[in-house]
């Protein structure tokens, strides 16, 4: 696979699973994630430091599926909705079947009164599966550059 072949499979991943996200499709965001995944959202600072705790985890699709199930029909929260936008991937690791890559976001949070945000910046650290058919997420850590958030994260990052 040529490097520009590369660049546009993880671009065209990242722009869909942003538009999944921000024109809220979110029963087909675990869709971007194979069987037995990782999902997590956590801090610059925690990452920096190999803590494990983080704010979002999950760690299969079924467990985002769940995720998305408890957001529909049990939380309780303030209606928003986000809008990504989402920097050029940096190749960190490469081989015939997965890349690693990082990539740089900021989301902003509009509410249903139409109060805007910058809500988070930080970086995708992602592990993708490249196949002939499919480009799928086995890992993404969501690192968020700010240590704290002003209210929950309900919504997927």
């Amino acid at each position: 696979m040529t490097t520009s072949t590369l660049y546009e499979r993880l671009n065209t991943l990242n722009a869909a699973y942003a538009h999944c996200i921000d024109e809220d499709k979110l029963e087909s965001w675990p869709g971007f994630f194979s069987t037995h995944c990782l999902y997590k959202i956590t801090t610059a600072e925690n990452y920096d430091n190999n803590l494990p705790a983080g704010l979002v985890y999950a760690d299969s699709q079924n467990m985002l599926k769940d995720r998305v199930s408890a957001l529909r029909k049990a939380n309780v929260y303030e209606r928003q909705r986000y809008r990504h936008i989402i920097g050029t991937p940096y190749i960190t690791q490469q081989t015939p079947a997965l890349v690693q890559a990082e990539t740089p976001f900021l989301v902003t949070r509009i509410m249903r009164g139409g109060k805007m945000d910058l809500f988070v910046t930080g970086k995708y650290i992602d592990e993708v599966a490249i196949t002939d058919d499919a480009t799928t997420l086995e890992k993404r850590i969501v690192v968020c550059d700010s240590i704290s958030f002003d209210t929950l994260v309900a919504i997927p990052l």
